[in-house]
């Protein structure tokens, strides 16, 4: 057959649409009949199957496609067939002109070339030259959530490292919450054996990796940056903090971003010492509980600097209140008041911290 005869052939059976494509597949033997599944044709024939020979979650160097991705696919000097703009179906097929619905997903963009230029070219085509392009990613979602700038879900294009997916959520959070100390990853299909430990990598569950953010970040290990599959969840602790508030001369609130706790002298400390009229004896840590309830410690600061009590740990979200010397009021403020204070003082993150 002529090119101009095959030509005017495909376009009076694009035009006339639903009356020609089915006796278009009528006419065809038994062996090019078009099917909603992909034909499976020996491999020494030439078909392409997806690519499920690597595990299901393993990026490989070009993009496999799932479904919901929306792809570009053009034959060149056909313009019938050409700038189609098809979405893949949730059971991963697309539907193309004469050829009916095709398997896309679990083939890499040059898979799905190969094999729309055969299937074109098997019976109504000449030596078809064909481009997908993926316009729209939407197939390998990967959640970052926590102490980011950008939480929210992000599409993976290619291979991607742990350090890529931080930076493609705009890096550390620069306000409002600080980073804490780790990294969670959750696999949903687990980690197996790939996964080799290295320090500061700590395998929690057969599904869960924490990483060690300053190592991560300030070390050379590669190990620790693993690569980052789609559905993972890539979570950013928030860190820890503790108020202290009060007769100081620096309240507020100060993170412990690579600590658990910091003990009451340390705290001070942070805080830049108290003030000259502070009643020493008379204050006390504050600990809110998991359920809501709320603790008060008392605290004999004048003890703890002499050296003749034992400094005392705050954990993490604790309050160490000190009241003024001879303000009998202020001394006995209950846990309700003092909390009320700690909403609008500052948050500071010092060196080291």
């Amino acid at each position: 057959m002529s090119v101009c005869l095959l030509r005017a052939s495909l376009v009076w059976a694009v035009m006339w649409g639903g009356l020609c494509l089915p006796a278009l597949v009528l006419a065809q033997t038994p062996e090019t009949a078009v099917s909603p599944e992909p034909e499976r044709v020996p491999a020494e024939e030439g078909t392409l199957t997806p690519d499920n020979s690597a595990p299901p979650q393993r990026l490989s160097t070009d993009y496999v496609i799932g479904p919901e991705d929306v792809l570009d696919i053009d034959v060149f000097n056909v313009q019938e067939l050409s700038n189609k703009t098809v979405r893949v179906a949730n059971d991963g097929t697309i539907s193309l002109a004469l050829l009916g619905h095709v398997q896309a997903a679990g083939f890499t963009t040059q898979q799905l070339r190969k094999e729309l230029e055969r299937r074109w070219g098997q019976s109504y085509l000449e030596n078809p030259q064909v481009t997908v392009f993926v316009k729209e990613f939407h197939a390998q979602p990967v959640s970052v959530i926590g102490a980011v700038d950008k939480p929210g879900m992000y599409e993976l294009k290619g291979p991607r490292t742990l350090i890529e997916i931080l930076s493609m959520a705009g890096g550390l959070a620069k306000l409002g919450t600080a980073p804490g100390r780790t990294i969670v990853v959750t696999r949903r299909s687990g980690f197996g054996e790939e996964l080799q430990p290295v320090e500061g990598m700590n395998l929690v569950g057969a599904d869960k990796v924490e990483i060690n953010l300053r190592r991560l970040l300030y070390s050379r290990e590669p190990g620790l940056n693993i690569e980052i599959r789609p559905f993972d969840t890539v979570s950013v602790s928030r860190a820890d903090i503790v108020y202290v508030v009060g007769d100081v001369k620096k309240a507020g609130g100060f993170v412990l971003a690579d600590r658990e706790n910091v003990t009451v002298l340390q705290a001070l400390a942070l805080a830049e010492g108290l003030n000259g009229t502070a009643a020493k004896r008379r204050a006390r840590i504050i600990r809110r509980g998991a359920n809501g309830s709320r603790t008060e410690i008392p605290v004999d600061l004048t003890k703890i600097l002499n050296g003749k009590s034992q400094d005392v740990e705050l954990a993490a979200n604790d309050v160490l209140f000190v009241p003024v010397s001879g303000g009998k009021a202020a001394a006995r403020r209950g846990a309700e008041a003092v909390l009320g204070t700690i909403s609008g003082i500052l948050i500071y993150r010092g060196p080291g911290l």
